[in-house]
């Protein structure tokens, strides 16, 4: 038996989460220590994972099979394709640097109400929803798929309600609240969505007898598998209706500014960068894998519920006061376009949706983090506290810059990419929806541009005349996320070699042609 390399590097920040937190509570730093070394030995097998993957091979790749309950059909089964690498590897490159920006977020805090912080707890979370994530992009088992899509939500609801940003402007107990409802209403609207999809994967089963994918796609091949118009469509809207929570997609998306406000940068980035592409990633894979006709069926509702996202999210961004707020509004715009794209039903889109997703993960670790460290100086997340930054703090300026530029997709930054990809394929099927989109391309560039002129120019406020600028450790955070973005951006080439041919399999499932251009015969 080859070795088990996915399940080893999704097993690696398992394995690392116990080991920080069965460190002694008086060695933070150990425990600190402990959890980035296991995150960069994550990296190390998702790079490696990376590169025995053939872009040009079997579509899942790296395969493992064993029982699990056999009695119900659930097998441990898993397969990489070219998407689920692409997201694998994202999500490894990114925990090392919030495990690195969040060195000090779980101090122990001396207050009235909080007298301790349990920094081993803390870390250990982070690794958790690591290995979870890591598994569910290399799932080829619906059931386990489900287990996986479901658990993560527990460590996510602790790290969002237990460990709460500091910057907050009111008392400890108002912030706790807060803390609180943001926490609850995370895990309230995810788990309404999680058990409408359980029975949706119960009604798989009963259709298909199997959770197996590549069992289910056979049996498709061979016409063994009948499956009703109306019964597709029922399981495909339980499927949609949890992975459009998760994504989130309008109007569905209501927790997610709550949790990005209320929870420090890093966690805000784990939201958004990592566990929600888990949802979009996941109507690829199973809404467009499982049910093409009822797919194809859905795609009016689908793109104007993303367009609806894209413009909704900008617009609220564009008057927000608060910087986190203001990300998570342009993160569900964001998300608008990877959706866009998905059911675009295009090569181009699909595939620009899949890089979307990787370079939406990475400009907004970079932007979140920066402005972490940003309003950890201040105190504050509050728009009006700020003005003059770049004056005192000019590296720290000019990252938040960059970081801010690639969220508005400037040509030159990774974001710019599949945006563009996304566009070019809506527009080929659906050209008033592609007209629609770029709306979002202005209004993008309006919330990013005003949000730093208020912040970095202007007169020097004297809240921030002494403000340090960024430090060795949080320069360590934020050159390495930007050179990935300006590489991508020149060289998308090595994500899009892999990604491609997993978008073919995908347009191959849903029975979809790009659109031949209409050329006029010469008079």
């Amino acid at each position: 038996m080859s070795f088990p390399l996915l399940t080893a590097t999704a097993a690696l920040p398992a394995i690392g989460a116990i080991a920080t937190a069965a460190v002694p509570a008086a060695r933070r730093t150990a425990a600190k220590s402990l959890a980035l070394l296991f995150s960069l030995g994550t990296l190390v097998l998702a790079a490696v994972v990376f590169l025995r993957f053939e872009p040009g091979g079997d579509r899942y790749q790296l395969t493992e099979s064993r029982a699990w309950i056999a009695d119900f059909g659930v097998r441990y089964e898993l397969g990489v394709d070219g998407i689920g690498v692409a997201l694998l590897g994202l999500t490894a490159l990114l925990i090392p640097f919030v495990i690195v920006a969040a060195w000090h977020d779980a101090d122990p805090l001396e207050t009235k109400s909080t007298r301790w912080r349990p920094t081993q707890g803390f870390f250990a979370l982070i690794l958790m929803v690591e290995a979870m994530v890591i598994l569910s992009f290399v799932a080829t088992d619906v059931f386990l798929f489900y287990i996986l899509f479901e658990a993560m939500l527990i460590p996510m609801y602790f790290l969002i309600g237990g460990f709460g940003d500091r910057a907050h402007a009111g008392t400890d107990e108002s912030a706790a609240t807060q803390r609180s409802y943001a926490a609850v209403k995370f895990l309230l609207y995810n788990l309404a969505g999680g058990l409408i999809m359980l029975a949706a994967v119960i009604g798989l089963y009963v259709v298909a007898g199997s959770f197996s994918l590549s069992e289910i796609a056979e049996a498709r091949a061979n016409g063994s598998l009948e499956m009703a118009t109306s019964t597709e469509r029922w399981l495909f809207l339980g499927f949609f209706f949890a992975f459009a929570v998760k994504a989130p997609l309008w109007p569905l998306h209501t927790w997610l500014p709550n949790a990005m406000g209320e929870a420090t940068a890093p966690v805000a980035v784990l939201i958004t960068a990592i566990v929600d592409k888990v949802g979009t990633f996941a109507m690829l894979r199973f809404c467009l894998g499982l049910f093409p006709e009822a797919s194809k069926w859905a795609t009016p509702v689908v793109i104007t519920l993303a367009l609806i996202s894209i413009v909704y999210g900008a617009l609220l961004a564009v008057g927000q006061r608060d910087i986190k707020r203001l990300i998570a509004y342009a993160s569900i715009s964001h998300f608008g376009f990877i959706i866009l794209g998905i059911f675009a039903m295009t090569s181009q889109g699909q595939s620009g949706a899949t890089l979307y997703m990787v370079n939406h993960g990475i400009s907004t670790a970079a932007l979140l983090l920066v402005a972490g460290f940003l309003i950890t100086r201040r105190g504050s997340r509050l728009i009006a506290d700020y003005g003059g930054v770049q004056k005192v703090a000019p590296v720290l300026a000019g990252t938040f810059l960059i970081g801010g530029l690639a969220t508005l997709s400037l040509p030159g930054l990774a974001p710019f990419v599949s945006e563009f990809l996304v566009l070019v394929g809506t527009f080929s099927a659906y050209p008033v929806a592609g007209i629609i989109a770029t709306s979002g391309i202005v209004l993008a560039a309006l919330y990013v541009l005003v949000l730093y002129q208020r912040t970095m120019t202007g007169p020097v406020q004297e809240s921030v005349r002494s403000m340090p600028d960024l430090r060795a450790r949080e320069l360590a955070v934020a050159v390495p996320l930007i050179a990935v973005l300006i590489f991508l951006g020149v060289f998308p080439k090595p994500l899009t070699e892999v990604v491609n041919p997993a978008v073919e399999h995908t347009m191959s499932d849903v029975q979809k042609k790009d659109p031949q251009p209409e050329v006029e015969a010469a008079k």
